[in-house]
Protein backbone atom coordinates (compact mmCIF):
# COMPACT_ATOMS: atom_id res chain seq x y z
CA UNK A 1 0.00 0.00 0.00
CA UNK A 2 1.35 3.82 -0.59
CA UNK A 3 0.16 6.12 1.46
CA UNK A 4 0.39 9.58 1.00
CA UNK A 5 1.28 11.61 4.25
CA UNK A 6 0.67 15.39 4.31
CA UNK A 7 3.09 17.44 6.95
CA UNK A 8 4.76 20.42 7.64
CA UNK A 9 8.44 21.69 6.12
CA UNK A 10 8.95 22.66 9.61
CA UNK A 11 9.45 20.45 12.81
CA UNK A 12 7.04 23.05 15.23
CA UNK A 13 8.14 24.12 18.34
CA UNK A 14 7.50 20.73 20.65
CA UNK A 15 9.75 17.35 20.38
CA UNK A 16 6.90 15.05 20.38
CA UNK A 17 5.95 16.10 16.53
CA UNK A 18 9.20 14.81 15.54
CA UNK A 19 8.72 11.80 17.80
CA UNK A 20 5.42 11.00 15.88
CA UNK A 21 6.89 11.72 11.90
CA UNK A 22 9.29 8.98 13.48
CA UNK A 23 7.30 6.71 14.68
CA UNK A 24 4.74 6.53 11.20
CA UNK A 25 8.26 6.14 9.54
CA UNK A 26 9.02 3.03 11.58
CA UNK A 27 5.20 1.98 11.04
CA UNK A 28 5.16 2.40 7.49
CA UNK A 29 8.28 0.41 6.73
CA UNK A 30 7.10 -2.05 9.37
CA UNK A 31 4.22 -2.69 7.68
CA UNK A 32 5.47 -2.48 4.47
CA UNK A 33 4.09 0.73 3.27
CA UNK A 34 5.42 2.79 0.85
CA UNK A 35 5.29 6.81 2.02
CA UNK A 36 4.10 9.08 -0.52
CA UNK A 37 4.66 12.33 0.53
CA UNK A 38 6.23 15.95 -0.55
CA UNK A 39 9.43 14.93 -1.82
CA UNK A 40 11.24 17.87 0.94
CA UNK A 41 14.39 16.92 3.48
CA UNK A 42 13.51 19.70 5.87
CA UNK A 43 11.22 19.55 8.48
CA UNK A 44 8.77 16.92 9.71
CA UNK A 45 8.55 15.61 5.70
CA UNK A 46 12.39 15.46 6.45
CA UNK A 47 12.63 13.21 9.43
CA UNK A 48 9.54 10.77 8.26
CA UNK A 49 11.21 10.28 5.01
CA UNK A 50 14.70 9.89 6.50
CA UNK A 51 13.10 7.60 8.43
CA UNK A 52 12.04 5.31 6.30
CA UNK A 53 14.42 5.11 3.97
CA UNK A 54 17.15 4.88 6.90
CA UNK A 55 14.99 1.45 7.80
CA UNK A 56 14.74 -0.25 4.27
CA UNK A 57 11.56 1.33 2.90
CA UNK A 58 10.38 2.58 0.00
CA UNK A 59 9.78 6.77 -0.31
CA UNK A 60 8.57 8.91 -3.38
CA UNK A 61 8.48 12.48 -3.10
CA UNK A 62 6.23 14.82 -5.11
CA UNK A 63 7.74 18.24 -5.47
CA UNK A 64 7.14 21.06 -7.88
CA UNK A 65 10.25 22.99 -9.43
CA UNK A 66 9.89 26.40 -7.84
CA UNK A 67 9.84 24.30 -4.14
CA UNK A 68 12.56 22.08 -5.25
CA UNK A 69 15.42 23.94 -3.65
CA UNK A 70 13.17 26.19 -0.86
CA UNK A 71 12.31 22.99 0.84
CA UNK A 72 15.34 21.29 -0.83
CA UNK A 73 14.24 18.65 -2.22
CA UNK A 74 15.38 14.53 -0.71
CA UNK A 75 18.25 12.95 -3.04
CA UNK A 76 18.04 9.63 -2.00
CA UNK A 77 14.42 8.76 -2.40
CA UNK A 78 13.15 5.79 -4.02
CA UNK A 79 11.33 8.38 -6.91
CA UNK A 80 11.20 11.69 -7.30
CA UNK A 81 8.68 13.15 -9.07
CA UNK A 82 9.54 16.80 -10.35
CA UNK A 83 6.04 18.87 -11.11
CA UNK A 84 5.23 22.45 -12.23
CA UNK A 85 1.96 23.36 -9.85
CA UNK A 86 1.14 22.89 -6.46
CA UNK A 87 -2.05 21.23 -8.63
CA UNK A 88 0.03 18.78 -10.23
CA UNK A 89 1.44 17.99 -7.15
CA UNK A 90 -1.46 17.47 -5.15
CA UNK A 91 -2.84 15.07 -8.16
CA UNK A 92 -0.32 13.02 -8.28
CA UNK A 93 0.01 12.55 -4.95
CA UNK A 94 -3.59 11.48 -4.85
CA UNK A 95 -2.73 8.97 -8.15
CA UNK A 96 0.00 6.95 -6.44
CA UNK A 97 -1.85 6.85 -2.74
CA UNK A 98 -4.06 4.53 -1.44
CA UNK A 99 -4.79 5.74 2.30
CA UNK A 100 -3.98 10.03 3.22
CA UNK A 101 -2.53 10.66 6.85
CA UNK A 102 -1.79 14.10 7.95
CA UNK A 103 0.70 14.73 10.78
CA UNK A 104 1.09 17.77 12.63
CA UNK A 105 1.68 20.99 10.06
CA UNK A 106 0.73 24.34 8.79
CA UNK A 107 -2.05 25.56 6.25
CA UNK A 108 -0.63 23.75 2.97
CA UNK A 109 -1.30 20.51 5.63
CA UNK A 110 -4.59 21.15 6.20
CA UNK A 111 -5.77 22.20 2.52
CA UNK A 112 -4.07 18.86 1.35
CA UNK A 113 -6.16 16.53 3.91
CA UNK A 114 -9.32 18.53 3.52
CA UNK A 115 -9.17 18.17 -0.13
CA UNK A 116 -8.93 14.16 0.32
CA UNK A 117 -11.87 14.24 2.73
CA UNK A 118 -13.94 16.47 0.48
CA UNK A 119 -13.37 14.25 -2.45
CA UNK A 120 -14.58 10.98 -0.51
CA UNK A 121 -17.68 12.84 -0.46
CA UNK A 122 -18.03 13.21 -3.54
CA UNK A 123 -16.71 10.15 -5.16
CA UNK A 124 -13.25 11.22 -6.27
CA UNK A 125 -11.37 9.76 -3.62
CA UNK A 126 -12.51 5.97 -2.49
CA UNK A 127 -9.64 6.25 0.26
CA UNK A 128 -9.16 6.37 4.13
CA UNK A 129 -8.23 9.80 5.44
CA UNK A 130 -6.54 10.03 8.64
CA UNK A 131 -5.61 13.18 11.01
CA UNK A 132 -2.64 11.89 13.08
CA UNK A 133 -4.01 13.68 16.20
CA UNK A 134 0.01 13.80 17.89
CA UNK A 135 -0.60 15.99 20.85
CA UNK A 136 -4.18 17.08 20.07
CA UNK A 137 -3.20 19.06 17.89
CA UNK A 138 -6.41 18.29 15.20
CA UNK A 139 -8.92 18.28 18.33
CA UNK A 140 -10.53 21.64 17.41
CA UNK A 141 -10.30 20.47 13.68
CA UNK A 142 -12.24 16.99 14.98
CA UNK A 143 -14.96 19.59 16.73
CA UNK A 144 -15.61 21.27 13.61
CA UNK A 145 -16.36 18.44 11.87
CA UNK A 146 -18.84 17.31 14.73
CA UNK A 147 -20.32 20.82 14.43
CA UNK A 148 -20.71 20.46 10.97
CA UNK A 149 -22.74 17.66 11.59
CA UNK A 150 -24.65 19.18 13.86
CA UNK A 151 -25.50 22.18 11.98
CA UNK A 152 -26.56 19.96 8.58
CA UNK A 153 -23.40 20.35 6.74
CA UNK A 154 -22.08 17.10 7.03
CA UNK A 155 -23.90 13.44 7.35
CA UNK A 156 -22.68 11.40 10.65
CA UNK A 157 -22.18 8.64 8.57
CA UNK A 158 -19.95 10.42 6.25
CA UNK A 159 -17.92 11.67 9.98
CA UNK A 160 -17.84 8.42 10.65
CA UNK A 161 -14.94 7.86 7.74
CA UNK A 162 -12.89 10.62 9.04
CA UNK A 163 -10.26 9.29 11.40
CA UNK A 164 -8.72 11.66 14.15
CA UNK A 165 -6.27 9.68 16.69
CA UNK A 166 -2.75 9.65 17.93
CA UNK A 167 -2.93 5.60 17.68
CA UNK A 168 -1.02 3.76 14.95
CA UNK A 169 -2.64 0.69 15.72
CA UNK A 170 -6.34 2.45 15.60
CA UNK A 171 -4.88 4.27 12.15
CA UNK A 172 -3.82 0.47 10.96
CA UNK A 173 -7.08 -0.81 12.04
CA UNK A 174 -9.64 2.22 10.25
CA UNK A 175 -7.44 1.78 7.01
CA UNK A 176 -7.53 -1.45 6.92
CA UNK A 177 -11.44 -1.81 7.45
CA UNK A 178 -12.01 0.97 5.43
CA UNK A 179 -15.32 1.54 3.06
CA UNK A 180 -15.48 4.45 1.05
CA UNK A 181 -18.81 6.59 1.46
CA UNK A 182 -21.24 6.05 -0.38
CA UNK A 183 -21.90 8.95 -3.26
CA UNK A 184 -23.39 12.14 -2.06
CA UNK A 185 -26.73 12.49 -3.06
CA UNK A 186 -28.55 15.83 -3.38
Amino acid sequence: MKIAVYCGASVGKQGIYTQAAENLGLWLVKNHHELVYGGGKIGLMGILSQTVLKNGGKAIGVIPEFLKEREIAQSNLTELHVVQTMVERKALMADLATAFIALPGGPGTLEEISEMVSWSRIGQNPYPCVFYNVNHYYDALGQMYDTMVTDGFLTAKDRQKILFSDSLTEIATFIKNYQAPALRQY
